[in-house]
């Protein structure tokens, strides 16, 4: 744990510090046991690897102990409210259920702020040392790879926080601490336009691979998770045609298998199964472990998945899962949406079905409807048993991007282009076929509405509110402000004795 208040300060501080990381079952469950003074680190391809972890590390941070995760963009948006034991519980959902609660002081976007900007010092600190520094034995194919890598991390960390802050610094070297006060927010066309950079460039390194065994690599970068990560910022960007391209590279032909490997699981629910990790559809993963044994003491750096807990109900005592913080009830307008979907019975957890049979009980909380999120709900099956607190040691994987996504996404992007509709028909279809549902129109309307039933509480409702300019209207019941909502406040401690300047409105 760094404490540290300024997290981007950490583009300085990673200039003479650098995590020492000691790995587990996979590549990315990850433990950091100590720092070490960088010009006595990276002596040796071990340290350099090490350094490649560390800068991973922050994908998987479940908060700075406000527990910031995707979360709360599920409670910010029209599928759940904030829940919780009443309405100062959850506090950092609370202000994303509701917006006039939401300022620079009170919210998670520290949460938020910390993980990219960490990553992101973590990256340039990386990059610095493998082009100026010769690593005694470190291959130059390997050393090719992991740059590529490094390249892909940072274009990720960068785009979570242009779409969450929208107002941002540019960072792509390590800073020393005079500099850090000098910096100055950049136009978002600066961040894409950096962004795009690093993803072309990553995919064109001839040693970053299409695929990597998921045994030993499952949730390290290849250039499948590249491809689809630039199409998703093209689509961002409504540059149509080329976020088109890139998707297409993912995707294939609808329905079979990709170059990537990458192809739709015939069973909708076993896309969110604990034990089915790096699965086919499978293709942005983020790993989460109970082997880390994370306790209360670094609730800012816990390599457990929170989210299963903040789901579950609360004091719940019955069949098939785990109590939990309350956190997300559904709301009434999705249950509606989903209840004669194929999907409902994976995405919807009816707690109040098993109380009326007297098989469960449990304490409403706060807004509680009686429906929860299924797809991450705390399972009894895969509870924690050894050390550390079970609640904060659920072993699920978060994945961010799968195919259907990224099927929609390109059928999406087409429509938009005017450009294949047959091909963004069977795109759209593929992902109704899978369910059973019949084939539909490729519309604007119909892919949206598959968008919304497919990645229910997968925290991507808010987002696609906010760029398809929905989120005023959707979200005005929660006190929405256009103009002012669609980007999250700059965390308070970053604004003082800084350039920085606060979003819009806040």
């Amino acid at each position: 744990m760094i404490p540290m208040k300024r997290y981007i300060t950490l583009a300085a501080f990673s200039l003479t510090t650098v995590c020492f990381i000691s790995c587990s079952e996979s590549f990315l469950e990850v433990d950091p046991r100590a720092t070490q003074i960088e010009s006595n680190y990276y002596r040796n391809p071990e340290e350099a690897f090490n350094g490649l972890v560390a800068a991973y590390d922050p994908m998987g941070w479940e908060g700075k102990g406000g527990y910031g995760n995707f979360v709360s963009f599920v409670a910010g948006s029209d599928e759940a409210y904030s829940g919780g034991g009443s309405s100062s519980d959850l506090w950092y959902l609370q202000t994303m259920n509701d917006y006039r609660l939401l300022d620079p002081a009170n919210g998670p976007q520290l949460d938020f702020w910390s993980k990219g900007f960490t990553g992101v010092s973590r990256v340039n600190t990386l990059l610095n040392v493998l082009n100026e520094k010769e690593i005694e034995g470190l291959d130059d194919a390997v050393k090719a790879r992991y740059i590529a890598e490094a390249k892909v991390l940072r274009a990720y960390y960068y785009f979570d926080l242009i779409r969450i802050f929208g107002n941002i610094p540019l960072i792509t070297a390590p800073l020393s601490t005079n500099e850090f006060y000098e910096v100055t927010q950049v136009s978002p066309a600066e961040v894409y336009a950096q962004i795009e950079t690093d993803l072309k460039e990553a995919i064109a390194e001839a040693n970053l691979p299409d695929k990597v065994p998921a045994a030993t690599e499952g949730g390290r970068i290849t250039k499948g998770i590249a491809a689809a990560l630039l199409g998703k910022v093209m689509v961002y960007e409504e540059k149509w045609g080329e976020a088109a391209d890139y998707l297409s590279m993912v995707n294939g032909t609808p329905g079979g298998t990709s170059t990537y490997g990458y192809k739709l699981l015939d069973n909708f629910s076993d896309i969110f199964r604990p034990d089915n990790l790096f699965h086919s559809e499978s293709i942005l993963e983020i790993t989460h472990t109970s082997s880390a044994a994370s306790g209360w003491g670094n609730t800012s750096r816990v390599e457990g998945f929170i989210a299963s807990t903040m789901f579950g109900p609360r004091s719940y005592s019955g069949p098939t899962y785990d109590f939990g913080w309350g956190g997300c009830p559904i709301t009434p307008e999705l249950i509606t949406l989903l209840h004669n979907d194929p999907r409902y019975g994976t995405t919807v957890n009816d707690v109040d079905s098993l109380v009326d049979l007297g098989l469960a009980t449990y304490v409403p909380g706060y807004l509680n409807t009686g429906y929860f999120v299924k797809k991450f709900a705390p399972l009894q099956e895969f509870k924690n048993t050894g050390a550390g607190p079970a609640t904060i040691n659920y072993p699920q994987n978060y994945i961010e991007i799968r195919l259907a996504d990224t099927y929609l996404m390109e059928a999406e992007a087409l429509v938009e282009a005017g450009e294949n509709l047959s091909r963004a028909a069977a795109l759209l279809n593929a992902v109704r076929h899978r369910v059973g549902l019949a084939p539909v129109d490729a519309t604007l309307e119909n892919i949206h509405m598959e968008r919304r039933k497919e990645l229910a509480t997968e925290g991507h409702r808010w987002h696609d509110l906010v760029r398809t300019g929905q989120a005023a209207t959707v979200l005005q019941s929660k006190g929405f402000v256009a103009g002012k909502n669609e980007r999250l406040p700059i965390p308070l401690e970053e604004l003082t004795n800084t350039k920085l300047v606060q979003n819009p409105q806040y």
